[in-house]
């Protein structure tokens, strides 16, 4: 199987890479910076043909459609919409709405633009899986603190997004899922996130795995249950 996973340097991108190689998939990885594609290199020398290192910034245009030619010159089974950003986590009356426009760029517009750029290949892969990694806090029903905006904002317009998506989708025989990684060990998420992304990969991975297209349009957690709008 051929998957695609964007944001995939770091945190829940590069375990996603990880654990693919391991069970024996092809991977094509997409870094936004060529220097944050280092820390993949090690990968390069197990995996060899079945890992391919790609520039893409999910904002630009531009950067897209590079990506997308060399991608859709093959079939693609699953992709992985996985970058993203945090923003800044503050109340409203310290909300930088530069960076609430950035975070909602990257973590709702960037996927849109991915999986509408990737459709030809996707069309023909016998997978036909699209799963986001979204957040608990983009559920609007769960939201009893506050705060966050840039975060929760970008999150929910995600999930509807995806809704849409799966959708119009559904159609051409393509399953759209939304996934809950949990709170956990990267950059993003710190040191005192109670689970390792191990784990938290692992289980997305189960999920995306049993995925059909009943299951299109649905928001799951990394364990499997479904998780409120």
């Amino acid at each position: 199987m051929r998957y695609v996973i964007t944001g995939a340097s770091r945190g829940i991108g590069f375990e996603f890479v990880q654990q693919l190689l391991r069970r024996g998939e092809t991977v094509d990885a997409g870094v936004r910076a060529p220097e944050l594609a280092r820390r993949l290199e090690p990968l390069l020398l197990e995996a060899g043909h079945r890992l391919r290192i790609h520039p893409l910034d999910v904002t630009r245009a531009d950067s897209v459609q590079a990506f997308a030619e060399r991608i859709c010159r093959e079939p693609v089974d699953v992709l992985i919409n996985n970058a993203g950003v945090s923003g800044q986590w503050v109340g409203l009356h310290e909300l930088d709405y530069e960076d609430l426009a950035r975070t909602i760029e990257v973590n709702a517009l960037g996927p849109l633009r991915i999986t509408s750029a990737l459709l030809p290949a996707l069309r023909h892969g016998a997978g036909r899986k699209v799963a986001h990694v979204t957040s608990r806090m983009g559920s609007l029903s769960s939201n009893t603190e506050g705060g966050a905006y840039a975060y929760r904002m970008s999150k929910a317009a995600l999930n509807m997004g995806v809704r849409s998506m799966s959708n119009d989708l559904r159609r051409e025989g393509l399953a759209c899922v939304l996934l809950h990684p949990g709170w956990v060990q990267t950059d993003m998420g710190g040191q005192d996130a109670p689970l390792p992304a191990e784990e938290s990969v692992r289980g997305m991975l189960r999920v995306i795995d049993s995925v059909s297209l009943e299951h299109s349009g649905r928001f799951f957690d990394y364990e499997g249950a479904e998780v409120p709008w």
